[in-house]
């Protein structure tokens, strides 16, 4: 082979980012390659959820909720996102789901562009984007949904966008390919359009710098590559020019004004904090800020290098070792995610083969094997091991053992 372990070993000695594999609690022989779907678990978090059950909420009690700052939640951990999709203090709230975000995002948007009655959705999008408009829109009325796709990994914008377009909802990096799409770009484009643009950065942030730059909103999740946990709590960026004047229609206690005046009606909390709605879950937003900790340390260029050079490097191993297997994923890292994909007619079952034999990735219909590397805590024989392992389980055709062919309610 031209790349040798030891050459891997080598590029891992030399990494920036080495020491950062001590945070996280990984099994012994797995190569975990599936941070693009749950990021491992940072070791701290164990600890510092107990500490919030066993003495916040078991000693302290309600006077939690001022004592350790449980009520601010959503604004402060938004602060700590902000950075890493390049927005500044007070513009990001986390909490709630990715879809729930995108519900609020999307029906703010709308009435800020009053006459226009369209909505550009992209159908290779992550599936909830697309349903989530489909309800906003059924739930608002009277507005249409306007359909793009991709053709070699270029997004069919310019032909849809028209005067009548209001709103635009695309994902920065493609959940089946790993496409990075060019935001500033991108946004520019549909401003000239007279549109507003929204990005869903649960594929990026985390994995790429991403600056949401002239975007009008963003949603993302934190359970990914940002390591929060299963079911963290996700974020939304609303743009200051509309603060004052973009409404959420889930207009919940949390965003109002005075919320411990408890008045009738709704009356909207200044800025950003007007997207909160409910009261926080306090337990999942510990986890996540136990992973922020870790993030406030990463140098973000320093991330993005050794993502580029983990990818590549296992395509170059299976292009050498598996000739036949089909790239999805763009070759060009300047247009690459984090993450690695590749076609096979029978991909689950290679998929599940794979994770016999301690190599976890997933799978995505129809006919993707999806690979996500999270440069925080993954080494070079990590993809050295991955890529040998792929060539031996479609070399030898151990993905047509009949236990890898039943479908799991997860896939």
């Amino acid at each position: 082979m031209a790349i040798s372990r030891a050459d891997c070993q080598a590029l891992d000695d030399q990494d920036l980012l080495k020491d950062f594999r001590d945070e996280f609690t990984l099994p012994p022989g797995i190569v975990y390659l599936l941070g693009n779907s749950l990021g491992a678990l940072p070791r701290r978090t164990a600890a510092r959820v107990a500490h919030a059950v066993e003495s916040e909420w078991g000693t302290h009690l309600g006077a939690s909720w001022n004592t350790a700052g449980w009520w601010d939640l959503p604004q402060t951990t938004g602060d700590r996102i902000a950075p890493l999709i390049g927005a500044g203090p007070g513009e990001v709230v986390a909490g709630d789901s990715t879809s729930v975000n995108i519900f609020k995002a999307v029906t703010a948007a709308l009435p800020l562009r009053p006459g226009r009655r369209v909505i550009i959705s992209d159908l290779d999008n992550f599936p909830t984007d697309r349903y989530v408009v489909e309800g906003a829109a059924e739930a608002l009325g009277g507005y249409e949904i306007r359909d793009i796709g991709t053709v070699d990994g270029t997004l069919r914008l310019g032909d849809a966008l028209g005067d009548d377009v209001a709103v635009v909802l695309l994902s920065q990096v493609d959940y089946r390919t790993a496409e990075l799409r060019d935001i500033d770009a991108v946004t520019a484009e549909v401003h000239a359009a007279g549109a507003l643009m929204i990005w869903d950065l649960c594929h990026s942030a985390g994995a790429v710098p991403v600056n949401v730059g002239a975007a009008d909103f963003a949603i993302g999740c934190t359970y990914k590559y940002l390591n929060g946990g299963p079911g963290a709590p996700a974020y939304i960026y609303v743009a200051p020019r509309h603060h004052d004047s973009a409404r959420n229609v889930i207009s919940g206690w949390h965003g109002h004004a005075a919320p411990f005046d408890f008045e009738p009606h709704y009356r909207p909390a200044a800025g950003a904090r007007r997207f909160a709605s409910g009261s926080p879950p306090v337990l999942s937003y510990t986890a996540l800020n136990a992973s922020l900790d870790i993030w406030e340390r990463v140098d973000l260029h320093a991330l993005r290098a050794k993502s580029v050079a983990l990818t590549s490097l296992f395509i170059d191993l299976v292009d050498e070792l598996c000739p036949g297997l089909e790239l999805a994923s763009p070759r060009d890292p300047a247009r690459r995610g984090s993450q690695v994909s590749y076609r096979h007619a029978d991909g689950y079952p290679v998929a599940r083969a794979l994770v016999d034999r301690g190599v976890v990735g997933d799978y995505r219909e129809p006919d993707i094997i999806r690979f996500g590397f999270a440069p925080l805590y993954l080494r070079h024989v990590d993809v050295y091991d991955a890529a040998t392992t792929l060539a031996e389980v479609i070399g030898k055709d151990l993905w047509r053992d009949e236990q890898y062919q039943r479908r799991l309610t997860v896939t």
